[in-house]
């Protein structure tokens, strides 16, 4: 099993809205995005493991949130990583910025980076077969 810390793929694709409802409903009634109170996760297949379904989600904050500092930014990526403790070491090692301390939760770990423009990124190693029981609407 290949554990080189590194990134795997796109985690999740974050950006602010004046009206955060409102752009769910006009990019599901639009696009066709299946739409909940967290976004949209479209599901796909891993390449390595093609058994796994894995997701990636798409969601809009209010213009007003604090989630995205210290970045400026109106996006925030969400990175998919594995061996985020070993990945980051190699950053703090490198002198990236780490925002925050590495969160645990049922559906994996989290950390928060910024890259060399202050872009503020979030680090995921993901617990995919937590989200599948679930159940939530995917986009796919």
């Amino acid at each position: 099993m290949d554990t080189i810390p590194k990134v795997t793929g796109i985690g999740g694709i974050f950006f602010k809205s004046s009206s955060p409802n409102k752009t769910k409903e006009w990019y599901r009634d639009n696009l066709g995005f299946s739409v909940d109170d967290y976004g949209s996760p479209f599901e796909f297949r891993n390449a390595n493991k093609p058994e796994e379904i894995n997701y990636l989600n798409w969601d809009v904050f209010q213009d007003s949130t604090d989630y995205f500092n210290p970045s400026k930014k109106e996006f925030m990526i969400n990175y998919r990583v594995q061996n985020i403790e070993g990945l980051l070491r190699k950053l703090k090692n490198n002198g990236v910025t780490i925002i925050d301390e590495i969160a645990t939760y049922d559906y994996g770990k989290f950390v928060h980076i910024l890259d060399s423009e202050g872009n503020k990124i979030e680090l995921w190693e993901p617990v995919d077969s937590v989200l599948t029981k679930m159940g939530r609407q995917t986009t796919k």
